[in-house]
Formats: C-alpha cells, structure tokens, sequence
C-alpha cells in the first residue's frame, strides 16, 4: 500500500438487487475527500440520511453485515466495501436508493471493475494505518469460530482462512492472502455459497427473496431427485431452469472458478467486514471457520485497543538524530532567548510534528513562577507547543525562511499536571484540517514522562514577508 490516501477519480454506478430484500436498487460510488472514510446515503429517504461505515454502526450480522445511524439501514454492506477496501480506496460516498447492496454475481468483482474503470486519485493525506504490536484473539462462546492476528514482519496486510464444515462436499478448505494487491485477481471474484439445505429453509422463509442461482455457490450434501429440484427452481422462481447435480456437489447452475472458491469468499467476508475498523491494517489475520459475526466481534476488538491506543501517549525515541536541531529550528522561527521554547524536532511530516522542551532550573520565568516552588506557566507550554505548530506549518511552504507564522486563537486548553524543573516535555501536534489560505488549524498535546500535561486545539495563520 502506498502511504499517501487515495478516491477514485470519478464516480461509478451499478444496478441490480439486494439478495435478502429482493429490492431493485441503483448505486453510485463517488470520490470523496481525505478523511471522508466510508459513507453510505440513503437518497430514496426523506433527508438522504447517511450512515458511516464503522464498527460502531453494525446492528445485525444475520446472513450479511447490516449498519444503521440517523434512522437510516443499509443491508449486506461486504461486497462493496471489501471491493473498495481491497482496491486501496480510502475514501468513498456510497449512494443507494434502496435499502439493500446489490448482490450483483455474489462477489465483489463487478464492483472492483467499476472501480477500475472509474481510476484512481491520490490525496496529499497520509494514510492512518493500524500496525499490531502484539497478538489479538478471538473465541465464540461455542469455541467454533476463531479469530488470531499476529504482527508481520513488513507490515503488510494478510489474511489466512480455514473453513471446516464437516461436510462431504465442502470439507476442508484453505485460502491466504499475502498482500492486498492479490485482492483484486485471487479474492474479488469469489462467489458466496450456500448449502442447499439452507437456500431451502430461507425461501420457504421468505428471505433471500434477491437470490438466484446464478449469483451463489449451492453446495449439494445429498442425492436429490429430478423433482427436487424442478420444486427448488420453482421455489426460486426459476421454473424453466434446468438444474441438476450427479450425487453430491456443485449445482450445475455456475462453475467453480478456483477449487477452494467458498474459502476465498469467506476471505472477501473478511475484508469487507474489517473495512468497517476504519483503519488499513498491518498484522496478519488468522480465522477459522469465520463468519459475519464472529468478524465484526473481533474487529471490535481491534477498535477497542485503537481507541486505547489514542489515550495512550506516544511512543518516542529521544535519542535518535533529531530532525531539526535548535540551529535549523532559528533558521526557521523568528524567536530568539529568552522565547524560543524549543529545543529539538524529532518527528516531521506533511500533517504532524514533535518537537521537545528541556525545562531546567535556569528558566528566567521561574524567577517569579514562583519562588520556592517553580512551576512552568500553562501560557508558555502553549507557546511551545505553537512554535512546533509553527515549524510544522512552515515545513508545507517553499522558502519557510520567508514566512512568519502568527498564533491566531486556542480553543479546548486544559491544563493536566505541572512542569516543573528537570521534565523534558514532548510536544505532539496535527493538523485537524488541510491548510487553506494559509490558516493553521492543529490540535496539540505535551507529555511529560507518558502523560498528559496541556492540550488545546490552536490556529495560526502563515503570512509571507515582505520581500
């Protein structure tokens, strides 16, 4: 994967209709801009409400992954986001005017075509991925479905699938795959499947009323005659099919495309369901025997220690080669002693920047804050942390010699514990929204030995100098 995020070029249409709700529907994937994520529009409702694809939004994994906010439900969201996912999309507005993805063949290739066709547009933003530092498990109450992610060495995207349904025609299938841009070829045009038994039980239920034989896998445990299957076609409504299977198998109804197809499918499950961390991921997934539920139960898991992760300071290497060292930082800031607040820049990229503040005893303003208990002002810890805001700013600007930076306004500043003489303050900042018209707008955080010490959401504007 790249590291920069990426949308399509253009937008991309399909029609068909929703395998459980028999609905027709026509949707549309749109670009979208940085940070977008995943969004779903519902435009047949009043409002075109939206519904962002997240974790947090699954309200039913029966039979598919189906989300829900602002009063708005969007059924069987796998295919399409493991096709977008799997095409390296990280931003996309998904219209629909139905409640339901279409199910197109029962793999998410039409999608990827249309997203090939449409092309591809890199954003300036980096990507956020999610890197496992260490072992992540999961078990189902029943102890059948497992789930393992592990981290790997280069830090690339893996999944490997074990199916076991005890079954004479399924049996025991594998399927892996190494790096995401095997999706496309090896994983998209996977069907689903369904064992006969089931698409049985579910038409005479009423559900799957979108589903044909054409766009799924029927897996056949046992002989059936003639007449089974002439009542099965007309179950499905397809009474002038000829279907057939000599004993057990495959209906004749579509041709395996690889011979461990259904694991490769539950692999594109996989992936359409870890679309809705948010995140790209780095570790390697391990599952056995998965499925819609035992999937978005462990990327809740993944989602927790995400969340536990941004509570948790940074780590930092403060005693690697800085970055910027205190001369290029004055060739850069126009502060001078007894102002410029600091010392070092140890990490520096397009939209965040640490820099690092050794306080000592000889501060000047611990002359009067306060004698016999010196305690860093609040005022000067967000000072520091706008001049790092200022080198990162300066850093996206040809010449930043040439540009001065003004601090413009704080909003959201707490103050968690002191600073005080000897503490070495860590400076974290990012951008909170791509600069325009040379407004600055960061959110910042100081840490002093892994916790947080001040925060508060800053905006500068960057002015060029008068030649």
């Amino acid at each position: 994967m790249s590291n920069k995020q990426r949308t399509l070029a253009a937008s991309t249409s399909f029609k068909g209709v929703g395998l459980h709700t028999g609905e027709k529907v026509n949707l549309t994937i749109h670009p979208a801009p940085a940070d977008h994520g995943y969004v779903f529009k519902r435009t047949d409702l009043e409002g075109q409400p939206t519904v962002k694809g997240c974790i947090d939004n699954v309200v039913s994994t029966k039979r598919g992954t189906t989300i829900e906010e602002n009063g708005a439900r969007v059924h069987t969201t796998e295919h399409v986001l493991a096709a977008i996912f799997g095409c390296e999309i990280d931003n996309a507005l998904i219209e629909l005017d139905g409640p339901e993805v279409p199910i197109m063949d029962g793999s998410g290739m039409a999608f990827v075509n249309g997203i090939e066709k449409a092309g591809y547009k890199t954003l300036e933003a980096d990507r956020n991925y999610f890197t496992l530092k260490e072992n992540l498990y999961y078990e189902d109450d029943n102890g059948y479905v497992e789930m393992l992610a592990v981290p790997t060495p280069g830090q690339e995207f893996r999944i490997t699938v074990m199916v076991d349904y005890n079954s004479p025609v399924l049996g025991t299938q594998h399927a892996s795959m190494y790096e995401i841009s095997e999706f496309k070829k090896e994983i998209a045009p996977c069907r689903t499947f369904v064992f006969l038994h089931e698409l049985e039980e579910l038409a005479k239920l009423g559900l799957i009323k979108g589903g044909d034989l054409e766009n799924a896998i029927v897996l056949v445990e046992r002989e059936r005659t003639q007449e089974e299957y002439r009542e099965l076609a007309q179950l499905l409504g397809k009474g002038d099919m000829d279907i057939k299977v000599e004993g057990i198998g495959v209906l004749n109804t579509v041709k395996l495309q690889f011979e461990n197809e259904p694991a490769r499918h539950k692999l594109l499950d996989i992936v359409g369901d870890l679309a809705l961390v948010g995140r790209p991921i780095r570790g390697h997934i391990l599952a056995a025997r998965p499925g819609h539920s035992g999937n978005i139960a462990f990327g809740k898991i993944i989602c927790d220690l995400i969340k536990a992760e941004k509570k948790a300071a940074p780590e930092f290497d403060l005693t690697a080669e800085p970055v910027y060292d205190v001369n290029k930082i004055m060739s850069i800031l126009p502060h001078r002693y007894p102002f410029l607040m600091v010392d070092k820049i140890i990490e520096l990229e397009a939209n965040h920047v640490t820099g690092v503040k050794n306080v000592t005893i000889n501060e000047n303003f611990f002359q009067g804050h306060f004698p016999g208990n010196p305690v860093m002002p609040g005022v000067l810890q967000i000072e520091a942390m706008a001049q790092c805001g200022g080198v990162l700013a300066l850093h996206n600007v040809d010449n930043p010699e040439q540009w001065s930076t003004y601090f413009m306004k704080m909003d959201n500043v707490k103050f968690k514990r002191k600073v005080v003489p000897g503490d070495t303050v860590i400076f974290r900042l990012e951008l909170s929204a791509p600069i325009r018209r040379g407004i600055v707008q960061m959110r910042g955080v100081a840490y002093v030995n892994g916790q947080v010490v001040s925060e508060g959401d800053l905006m500068a504007q960057i002015i060029k100098d008068k030649a």
